[in-house]
């Protein structure tokens, strides 16, 4: 039996529509010299007809189509990983399974934990693909669904920040052993975890936090899973041994100081110049595709080496070194293998051509969502949802599943 597990196919799926950030900065009148060190440019904003399972399904669907019925049947196990759930007992992961026609011979299931879930799971899957044989699916979804309630007077000082930076997106990943995106490095991992009350969701739709308590703790925690990794792993460099390096992406500018700190404290290199041209080789490719979608929790790290993958210079196999938090807080510091086939898989995703067809929201458009989100609010009875909201959004994205009303807090789906 192979003692190699890891991604064997991943892609990502950021919706239908998506607001400028540098607009919404201007016209929440933020403060330009703090808002460029989020390294922000774009946003998914989520429509009231797409939630986490919409956007998981939409996700997972090119991989499960590509696959004949026989590798279909080897999914054996379905995992959501989310901080975004819909209900506080059924599992989103049986709607995914439904929509995806994938046998019953299989185990669903949710993890829930905060940006970290997707990570826990990934790490569930690649252990049970290990021990079985079998593959796995794992969809890490996730959305921040602002409401007129939270864009009033405090949004200009505890939500000023979160706004341009929240996103709305999912990752599917197959983990298997045929690992041909991403082989995991065996028992090559560090962990790092503890109490903080950095953010929270106390209630279903909102969130709340101390954003200063949150940047030192994801610091902390990226210094120390490192360090746990190294004390697992012989002859490790944080400068040399990785190629490039994935970091949990909540904005650019948070990476951007993560890597400055790692870099002084584990690498002794003190000149700025020499961390910039690192930051630049190694780093930035991961942040592209971060930096036009914004932080869609436990997918965020994912999306991120999906970037990382599609934008290297590969002449060769490359070692990546993986930093993945959630607040609360759980982290974990991990490392794989991609080559150039990997990129030939991920390429063929096409990843920026589907951010670049997504409808661009206009200010008055994105307010008047602001005013309805509240229709799908967590606990929402029934509704049914109207398709055209924004006519110029439906028409985007090719053939694609959404929410069309929830009957008895039952949801339904249908492609368009």
């Amino acid at each position: 039996m192979s003692r190699l597990s890891g991604i064997e196919a991943i892609n990502f799926y950021g919706g239908s529509a998506y607001l400028d950030v540098e607009e919404l900065a201007r016209h929440r009148q933020l403060d330009n010299s703090r808002f460029e060190n989020l390294l922000m440019s774009q946003r998914s904003v989520p429509l009231p007809y797409e939630d986490p399972v919409s956007y998981g399904v939409n996700a997972a669907e090119p991989i499960v189509s590509a696959m004949s019925p026989r590798e279909r049947d080897s999914i054996e196990m379905v995992i959501t990983c989310t901080e975004s759930g819909i209900d506080f007992g059924k599992s989103m992961s049986t709607y995914i399974h439904e929509m995806l026609g994938l046998s019953r011979r299989c185990r669903l299931f949710e993890v829930k934990n905060a940006c970290f879930s997707g990570t826990a799971g990934l790490m569930m899957a690649a252990s049970y693909a290990l021990s079985s044989g079998a593959k796995a699916l794992v969809v890490a979804t996730d959305l921040a669904r602002f409401t007129a309630a939270d864009a009033g007077e405090a949004l200009q000082s505890d939500w000023s920040f979160a706004e341009p930076s929240g996103g709305a997106g999912a990752i599917a990943m197959l983990v298997s052993q045929q690992p041909h995106v991403l082989r995991l490095d065996p028992g090559a991992y560090g962990l790092y975890s503890y109490e903080v009350m950095d953010t929270c969701r106390p209630v279903p739709d909102s969130e709340a936090g101390d954003a200063d308590l949150s940047l030192l703790s994801y610091l902390d925690c990226c210094e120390n899973a490192y360090r746990d990794y190294a004390s697992r792993v012989a002859s490790v460099d944080y400068q040399g041994t990785f190629d490039y390096l994935s970091f949990h992406t909540p904005f650019g500018g948070m990476v951007k100081g993560a890597h400055r700190t790692m870099m002084r404290r584990v690498a002794k290199v003190r000149k700025q110049e020499e961390i910039d041209r690192d930051f630049d080789s190694r780093v930035r490719p991961g942040i592209e595709f971060c930096r036009r979608v914004g932080n869609v929790m436990g997918a965020t790290v994912y999306l991120n080496i999906l970037s990382t993958i599609h934008h290297a210079e590969v002449s060769r196999s490359c070692r990546l070194g993986v930093f993945s938090y959630g607040s609360g807080c759980s982290s974990e510091f991990y490392s794989g293998v991609f080559d150039r086939d990997s990129q030939e898989l991920v390429a063929n995703r096409r990843i920026a051509d589907h951010l670049d067809s997504r409808y661009r929201l206009s200010i008055p458009e994105y307010e008047m969502l602001l005013r309805t989100n509240g229709a799908v609010a967590f606990g929402t009875r029934n509704v049914d949802l109207d398709l055209d909201l924004i006519p110029g959004a439906r028409a985007r994205g090719g053939r694609r599943l959404v929410l069309s009303r929830i009957r008895e807090y039952h949801r339904e789906y249908e492609w368009v």
